[in-house]
């Protein structure tokens, strides 16, 4: 139940956003069923919602332009084993300028005892906003489902006729929240698992209802569906390193961008932190509607695995733009990394090194298998110096490695192949002294070299 806690926290923060010239008119309905007096930790559920709630309006108190009303269900008829009203529900505190104090006081005096009209509440509401010339709202609190029979979509017409926004909050515990899909023709719902996840989701509503300008930012596949998304989005202040918005982008439970709320009054540089990074420079932001940002993000995946391993390896491969040589990204082998579409080189860090230029396309997994390295052991009867080199595809010896200066043994992980190893001691100082190995490395196998 820690979540009626979070609705006032964040809706306190929020006071800030509602400097705007046109009337914003939001009602609370608070749930006062009977379920609310189960405990939670030292005080029930609706004694933490009262003082809550009573502490949210207090920090709403002053807001320019903005008029609260309060409508509580579930408070004026007992629930008995064999009955229920249906039909408890009640404007409260009606909607008024600077009744803050009235909402407060009344909040005092309410006992929870009843069951759950939660759609005739609703259908009430309607009737509790003066006029559709204002921005309507309804945040409703409640910690539990539907208790009598309605037909949302009728209350979703009444409401729809007085110009009524409906935001529908579920606050508590075992809650079936698939009941409230049948709310999708009256308005938008939201559920939250943690509390920061909570104190995002009404930082969101509350700051819509407040500011009504809200934005939405499409990570565009290549056949133009805003599909891509868990993504890092910096928004900094446009021609500026300023700072002003981080998200991680979100698909909602409808598999579309989520809302979010920026101020109308900036333009905005974009950065979407995929690999490499978009940009989107100057974005104007229209007040009191809804922005969509359109952004080319189309992605695939680029894998790189052993084909024949028996045990980890512990390799890297650098992964790098077609024609460019700046470094994207440091990728494990067994490792899955995203990016976007389009060709890219790939160094992959074995010994020799491996080049492989591949092609990332839209949703799929570009494959790059290797096969698995093997080792080489050497021991000298004194210290040595040398270098290893492979026999490459025109049948010459090609540079691998340095042995470790002045080493007597050693070890290096390879891949398979055909090497050859040229080394002298190092106190001899006469090239004449110089002395050659052939050896092969197998996958998996270590080769042991006496020298």
């Amino acid at each position: 139940m820690k979540k009626i806690f979070f609705i006032a926290f964040v809706l306190t923060q929020l006071v800030s956003f509602g400097q705007q010239n046109e009337t914003t008119r939001i009602l609370f309905i608070l749930d006062a069923s009977n379920s609310m007096n189960t405990s939670w930790g030292g005080q029930s559920r609706i004694e933490a919602a009262k003082e809550l709630l009573s502490k949210t309006v207090t920090e709403l108190k002053g807001t320019p332009n903005l008029e609260v009303g309060l409508r509580v269900y579930g408070h004026q008829s007992p629930i008995t084993a064999t009955s229920q009203d249906c039909n408890d529900t009640k404007l409260e505190v009606p909607f008024a300028r600077d009744n803050f104090d009235k909402i407060k006081y009344r909040l005092f005096s309410i006992e929870a005892k009843g069951t759950t009209p939660i759609a005739r509440s609703l259908e009430a509401a309607a009737a509790d906003f003066p006029d559709n010339k204002t921005r309507n709202v309804i945040i409703l609190i409640t910690d539990g489902l539907e208790a009598c029979d309605n037909d949302p979509c009728v209350v979703a017409k009444k409401l729809k006729d007085k110009g009524v926004n409906v935001t529908p909050f579920v606050i508590g515990l075992g809650l079936d929240l698939s009941y409230l899909e049948k709310f999708n023709c009256i308005g938008n719902f939201t559920d939250a698992e943690t509390k920061n996840a909570f104190e995002k989701v009404l930082k969101t509503v509350v700051s819509k209802a407040l500011m009504n300008t809200t934005a939405q930012i499409n990570l565009n596949t290549v056949d133009g569906l805003p599909l891509e998304t868990n993504v890092t989005m910096f928004l900094y202040e446009a021609g500026t390193s300023n700072l002003k918005y981080t998200f991680v982008h979100t698909l909602n439970r409808y598999r579309n961008p989520d809302t979010l709320i920026l101020d109308p009054k900036l333009n905005y540089d974009l950065v979407v932190n995929t690999t490499p990074r978009v940009e989107k420079k100057n974005i104007s932001i229209t007040k009191n509607t809804h922005n969509t940002i359109q952004v080319d993000a189309g992605q695939g995946e680029i894998q790189i695995r052993f084909l024949n391993a028996t045990k980890p390896y512990q390799i890297d491969a650098r992964v790098m733009k077609a024609e460019e040589m700046k470094t994207l990204n440091t990728q494990k082998i067994g490792e899955r990394d995203r990016y976007l579409v389009g060709w890219y080189n790939v160094e992959i860090l074995t010994l020799p090194r491996i080049y492989v230029a591949i092609n990332v396309k839209q949703s799929t997994k570009a494959e790059i298998n290797i096969k698995a390295p093997g080792k080489v052991k050497y021991a000298a009867g004194s210290r040595i110096v040398g270098q290893i080199f492979v026999e490459n595809e025109s049948d010459a010896w090609e540079w691998v490695c340095n042995l470790e200066d002045g080493a007597s043994t050693g070890y290096i992980q390879l891949q398979p192949g055909a090497y050859h190893l040229v080394y002298r001691q190092k106190n001899l100082k006469k090239s004449e002294y110089t002395l050659e190995k052939d050896f092969r490395i197998n996958s998996n196998k270590t080769t042991f070299l006496q020298l």
